[in-house]
């Protein structure tokens, strides 16, 4: 099994990807959006040569648990998505996974691994794509 993490952002999408085993994710690339199709495409490009089985996307959720626009920009990013994989005859399932405090999480990484800011803005959002797609991963399997 293996599986595709995304942390949808309006500027950036950080891209993350498991081991073979479904075990272990890394981060993969930051790729910086242009417009929805054209985004969706280049996901669709990078599932098929990477042999996905599973997306993960983060669902930004708020503090308390409700949904706000972000999560309307995701889910609409995830139509999309859905929509350019059954035009080309793959079924991939995609999951949410709550992201909540994830990009906190990869900027604490980055920054007691001495992460100069310029650098950080680069690739945090491929780093949080890691963060939420291992906790996909750690999560028990019925």
């Amino acid at each position: 099994m293996r599986a595709l993490g995304l942390d949808i952002g309006t500027v950036r999408i950080g891209i993350a990807q498991s081991d073979m085993l479904g075990m272990l994710a890394s981060n993969l690339e930051t790729y910086t959006r242009k417009y929805i199709k054209v985004d969706v495409a280049h996901i669709v490009q990078i599932i098929q040569q990477n042999n996905i089985n599973t997306v993960v996307v983060g669902l930004p959720l708020k503090m308390n648990g409700e949904e706000g626009q972000s999560v309307q920009m995701v889910k609409d990013f995830v139509q999309e998505l859905q929509a350019q994989l059954q035009e080309k005859n793959m079924q991939i399932p995609i999951v949410y996974q709550d992201e909540r405090l994830t990009t906190v999480s990869a900027e604490r990484v980055l920054l007691s691994a001495n992460v100069r800011r310029e650098k950080r803005k680069q690739v945090v959002d491929k780093i949080a794509a890691q963060i939420i797609l291992q906790a996909y991963l750690d999560k028990p399997k019925k």
